[in-house]
């Protein structure tokens, strides 16, 4: 199901069989295609799918029976609308039968995060939730922020609900228990402490500031702290300040006054009034004019980690207690659950996803509807906060339509833009030269989907703005010709935004040309003769047009802000090359050559230019280099 459940829980392969259906786009032969499935469903729990006459997913959904549940899709007339539609596309169904209900339903959470069906309600986000890792694989274990899988041995306290949130806590708890937070290669190589010591933020175990027995207390009572035994820390550190200063050590006493200080911090931004909720994640949904919002809020051992907004798509008609229950369902697809799920309305099944996620936790999950108390309290301000959540929501959804409708009246578009590509270069004198896109669609940027292209065309002079330009898109159209001639997908833009001038987007147009692609309007979007924000930027477009706009128009901003996105991830990424391409060796060129040989290289001859000048005796002497390996690394440098 996800990094913290069973691994390979379900073997699909084996449970999998598809019945194909007619091929005729209608509702009969869709209600055909699913009568024909159901003559060979069993009575066993199970997930099917839904497929299109391509084979694409449409819906993904779990039965206690399969046999009963597939069968109340032929009864069309008394499905919603939304339902009737699908089955009208339906030609074929995949069945996974399982062992229980409960597997049931998580496979049906895994299988909607695969394949994104367009009638599943769909919880999109794309940031993963960060959590704080105390590592246990060190005598001296690191504190580090950790996202993605848990695969390192250690204990984890999270999610917390944005990197904001987790970084101001590892930067109290780092005041608070001086916990080292460099890598065990940075820690290794200290002979002196580094700058985090001299401003009180780490306890050196690098250098012996501070023994295993000593490291090993204040990890205990960072663990302790982050479990909600805050009182138990706080009561610790004031008698150890107290004892300090009767014995006259002020500088130990003024350490502590500082660790008990950060501590005050934390209780003052984090801690809420939740006693007796222990821990527990709190959901509240709210719903205007068809959108939907959830508001979760993050509560564990009594403090705030953070809250987050969501906005599940594919809403429409589905009634809101389902929707919830959906949301819930893939939400914890990813993130563990807290002891305690408070929803503030019941849902469909919730005994059923209290013992899936009892069984995945590996400890016992209550989810309840809060009525009173401290509990209820907080239920109250998570719908508060979730209608806030919505209405600036929906403020902001009408502003970016009305930007988008003036784009295509801009540009001559027929419909406003679903999706907006913006291009840029970056490279330093023709070197570690890339190319970047970045998507834009109604709801803002759409960071998962940007793209690097490495400048790798052999004909592609060093520092050619333009040829870079050509390249990057002749292998973006190439490929979307590639997958998806039909544009049936959502992979081909409406607008293309080049950061440049005519030159610029005459070597688009070319690359458009030679691909027989005519339909794509292109623009080019220069400086003004300030080079700045407050500049008038200048709009080249296909055919041969110029203009600018008023300074302190609207789209004007947004379009510049679509620019100066693409910008800032090419010259990041340009960064980022650059800077592994500085650390790179001679030896990474030598094929054979791992970490380990190259390490034992250059340990014994100091440097790439020693190895490359060496004869093959002296490779051969090289520790941990055989002779085969030393004629490898030889013949690689003489070849000539």
């Amino acid at each position: 199901m996800s990094s913290y459940g069973p691994p390979d829980r379900f073997n699909e392969e084996k449970a999998t069989y598809a019945v194909r259906g007619a091929d005729a786009p209608d509702l009969e032969g869709g209600v055909a295609a699913i009568r024909n499935v159901v003559q060979t469903l069993p009575q066993k729990s199970g997930v099917y799918r839904m497929h299109d006459a391509r084979g694409d997913v449409l819906y993904v959904g779990k039965a206690r029976a399969l046999k009963n549940r597939v069968s109340n899709y032929t009864q069309v007339e008394r499905l919603p609308r939304r339902l009737q539609r699908m089955v009208a596309l339906t030609r074929s169904m995949t069945i996974v039968t399982t062992n229980n209900e409960a597997e049931a339903l998580l496979l049906e959470a895994q299988l909607i995060k695969r394949y994104r069906p367009a009638y599943n309600v769909l919880l999109r986000d794309d940031k993963s939730f960060p959590f704080i890792l105390l590592r246990a694989d060190h005598e001296f274990p690191r504190i580090q922020k950790h996202r993605g899988a848990r695969r390192a041995k250690g204990d984890y306290y999270g999610p917390f609900a944005s990197a904001g949130s987790v970084n101001n806590t590892l930067n109290a708890l780092q005041k608070l228990f001086l916990l080292r937070s460099c890598t065990d290669g940075f820690f290794k190589t200290r002979d002196r402490p580094c700058l985090l010591y001299q401003i009180k933020r780490c306890s050196a175990p690098c250098v012996g500031r501070i023994d295993p027995a000593g490291y090993a207390e204040l990890m205990a009572d960072a663990k302790k702290f982050l479990s909600g035994k805050t009182t138990d820390v706080q009561a610790k550190l004031g008698a150890q300040m107290t004892a300090a200063a009767e014995a006259m050590d002020f500088e130990q006493a003024a350490v502590l006054r500082d660790r008990l200080k950060a501590l005050t911090f934390i209780q003052g931004s984090q801690f809420i009034n939740a006693e007796g909720v222990g821990d527990a994640d709190i959901f509240a949904l709210a719903s205007h004019e068809g959108v939907i919002g959830i508001q979760a809020f993050f509560i564990r051992g009594g403090q705030n980690w953070g809250h987050r907004s969501f906005f599940p798509t594919h809403t429409a008609d589905v009634p809101e207690d389902e929707v919830l229950q959906q949301f819930l369902m893939q939400f914890y697809e990813e993130v563990p659950p807290a002891r305690n799920v408070l929803v503030d309305r019941a849902v469909p099944e919730a005994a059923l996803l209290a013992e899936a996620l009892t069984d995945v936790a590996g400890r016992k999950v209550v989810i309840e509807v809060p009525q009173r108390g401290t509990r209820r309290r907080l239920m109250d301000q998570a719908k508060r906060n979730a209608e806030e959540a919505l209405e600036r929501r929906l403020a902001e959804s009408t502003t970016q339509a009305k930007l988008n409708r003036e784009v295509a009246e801009l540009f001559g578009l027929a419909e406003p833009p679903q999706r907006i590509e913006i291009y840029d270069n970056s490279h330093i004198q023709g070197t570690n030269a890339l190319g970047a896109m970045v998507v834009a669609g109604p709801e803002g940027f759409r960071k998962g989907q940007y793209r690097k292209f490495n400048i790798r065309d052999k004909n592609t002079v060093p520092g050619d703005d333009f040829g870079m330009m050509r390249e990057v898109l002749t292998r973006r159209f190439a490929r979307a010709l590639e997958e998806d001639p039909d544009r049936d997908g959502e992979t081909w833009p409406d607008l293309v935004l080049l950061d440049g001038g005519r030159g610029q987007l005459n070597a688009a147009k070319a690359v458009l040309e030679e691909l027989g692609i005519e339909d794509i309007c292109m623009v080019g979007i220069a400086k003004g003769p300030h080079h700045g924000r407050e500049g008038r930027e200048v709009f080249h477009l296909m055919d041969g047009r110029e203009f600018t706009l008023p300074v302190n128009a609207p789209v004007l901003f947004y379009l510049q802000r679509l620019r100066d996105e693409v910008h800032r991830f090419a010259i990041g990424a340009h960064r980022e090359k650059r800077a592994k391409a500085m650390g790179a060796s001679p030896l990474d060129e030598v094929p054979g050559i791992g970490p380990a040989r190259k390490k034992a290289l250059l340990m014994h001859f100091g440097t790439g230019r020693a190895v490359r000048n060496a004869s093959l005796e002296d490779l051969q002497k090289a520790p941990g280099v055989s002779a085969a390996v030393a004629r490898q690394v030889y013949d690689f440098y003489h070849a000539k």
